[in-house]
């Protein structure tokens, strides 16, 4: 799903939202220093296998995901994060590591970790390394409907 298909998602719903470029970034602390957007409001969209099943884990860049607690809050027997050989062909229209948090859109489920519905909105990468798109996390809320759970933990190894 390129931006464009991204952006014609959000207006057949009828999403505000804004659309940031910015120079080519590959981790989501340098997205956030980019574009001036705290960690801790900049989402990351981390790919895991619960049951060998494909799930899309967003957080907050500045946290990681701790897979013994999404573990324990989603009941799964194991949790490890997929490779990007796992879920490569999922996204084919999206630059790999830079998928948006709507799995509705990919057939796969969407977690979101509780500290995100903190904030009134939500940024993101939009498909590639070079946009994000931020909406109000209402409507990121009703449009991807993820099941919020407590499952961040700590500062992420690229904000240590």
């Amino acid at each position: 799903m390129p931006l464009t298909s991204l952006r014609q998602y959000l207006d057949k719903h009828n999403i505000k939202y804004v659309v940031i470029s910015h120079s080519p970034a590959y981790t989501a602390q340098g997205i956030a220093a980019l574009t001036h957007i705290p960690g801790k409001e900049l989402a990351k969209t981390v790919v895991v296998k619960l049951d060998n099943k494909l799930v899309m884990a967003v957080l907050p860049s500045s946290l990681r995901v701790n897979l013994e607690l999404l573990k324990g809050a989603t009941g799964a027997k194991s949790a490890e994060l997929a490779s990007e050989a796992d879920f490569s062909e999922q996204f084919p229209e999206c630059e790999t590591g830079a998928m948006p948090p709507f799995g509705n859109l990919y057939g796969i489920d969407v977690l979101a970790d509780e500290s995100l519905t903190k904030d009134q909105e939500i940024a993101f990468n939009a498909c590639s390394h070079r946009e994000l798109i931020r909406l109000a996390w209402k409507d990121f809320e009703k449009l991807a409907q993820p099941k919020v759970l407590r499952f961040a933990a700590g500062r992420s190894a690229e904000a240590a």
